[in-house]
């Protein structure tokens, strides 16, 4: 290797990305082939979660000395700038949408800079990038599958309001596996009444038309991969799906036939696997922002069915163990697959404030503290390994994820 690769310094690498220059061109120390290419992108993520979160979480799990949770493990460890085109504190759809595109959004816009309710550029994504390279692609999350984050990378849309619109523009985009809760409506007062007539029955029926096997729960999910069908539709839910809190209180029952985030997570990668050029795969646990908003850390007894911080992050990190077994499973998996997990923004500003002056106990809770109902501005960790991963464990913008993915993915 060029002895001046080596010693090219995190700040010209910085400039380098900022500049649009290809990481793969860049100083390589720790132990990727300079050149490495990844075959699969898998992109995690959890939404609204802060350090706090995973703080808390990893307490109640395993114990304040006990160990990481699944996606602490990743090696690369970096942070990320949040801000949207228009505001300090980002919204879902812009901040996803600097990911899956690189560029800065307004608040509400999906990959589409607006005028008028119209979509005057439309950035091609990253998703819509590892299609033309011939690569399998998915979404899979716990919110309704037309939500922001899923939105951003297979649809192009003035407002995330108009969810049936989005979701028709993501079967038409092709997306071979969409999996999570069902079709949100055009809402009324965003300028959707432009897609008037739209319903969530038009679009499953447009999706079995192009050949998605249509599936509504757990065991017709499995039959569907079972038998080797390459396009699914998974809508287990008519909003949000079931929050995961049964991973908090074994009392709580969750419900029979309905797959959960690790079950879902598990059956697009068996899908997706099969297509030799790779995948680009997207996974949320939408659920841990709405948790964060209701200022919820874990079960009410008043409410034991609503989301829970601790619950959702549990299930978040389940399907992350899902993606790092499948990826340890084989030594040219892990050479040739980025895997990234990170927030698209705070949200609650949560913070632990006890007990002070003894240890919990494992499965015991912390005490909570929030400054907020809603997100906040502070940064948000990036966790990864694989190739290109290297150029994340350090401060970045949240537009500089998808330079690092553009220029790795082959």
């Amino acid at each position: 290797m060029n002895p001046c690769l080596r010693t090219l310094s995190l700040t010209a690498t910085v400039g380098l990305l900022a500049a649009g220059a290809s990481p793969t061109a860049m100083a390589e120390p720790w132990g990727w082939p300079v050149g490495a290419r990844a075959k699969n992108v898998v992109f995690l993520v959890p939404d609204g979660m802060g350090l706090s979160n995973v703080t808390a979480t990893r307490i109640f799990k395993n114990g304040p000395g006990g160990k990481p949770l699944s996606f602490e493990t990743l090696p690369q460890i970096g942070y990320q700038r949040t801000h949207s085109a228009n505001s300090t504190v980002t919204d879902s759809s812009a901040a996803a949408g600097a990911w899956a595109t690189g560029d800065k959004y307004l608040n509400g816009e999906i990959s589409c800079h607006a005028e008028s309710n119209v979509c005057v550029a439309s950035p091609r994504t990253i998703l819509e990038m590892a299609q033309r390279m011939g690569k399998a692609t998915g979404l899979v999350v716990t919110s309704t599958i037309t939500h922001a984050t899923p939105a951003v990378w297979a649809s192009h849309v003035h407002s995330r309001q108009c969810e049936t619109e989005i979701g028709r523009q993501l079967v038409e985009t092709g997306v071979d596996v969409l999996l999570g809760g069902g079709i949100g409506p055009n809402r009324s007062g965003y300028g959707c009444e432009q897609y008037a007539g739209q319903d969530a029955a038009a679009v499953v029926a447009a999706a079995q038309s192009a050949g998605y096997q249509y599936v509504t729960t757990k065991s017709e999910l499995d039959s569907a991969t079972s038998y080797g069908a390459s396009k699914i539709l998974g809508l287990f839910t008519p909003g949000g799906k079931t929050a995961e809190n049964f991973r908090v209180d074994p009392a709580l029952d969750y419900p029979y036939d309905e797959p959960t985030l690790a079950e879902m997570t598990t059956s697009a990668l068996d899908v997706l696997q099969d297509n030799r050029r790779g995948f680009f795969l997207m996974v949320e646990g939408s659920q841990i922002d709405w948790a964060d908003h209701a200022n919820r850390l874990s079960v009410d007894p008043d409410s034991p069915v609503s989301e829970t911080l601790i619950g959702e992050t549990l299930g978040f990190d389940a399907a992350t163990k899902v993606v790092l077994d499948w990826v340890n499973a084989r030594p040219m998996r892990r050479r040739q697959t980025l895997v990234i997990v990170v927030a698209d923004h705070d949200c609650g500003g949560f913070a632990i404030n006890g007990p002070y002056g003894h240890l919990n106990g494992q499965h015991e809770v912390v005490e909570a503290g929030w400054t907020s109902g809603d997100h906040t501005a502070v940064d948000t960790i990036v966790w990864s390994q694989g190739p290109g991963s290297q150029f994340l464990g350090r401060a970045l913008d949240n537009t500089d994820l998808f330079k690092v993915m553009r220029s790795v993915m082959r």
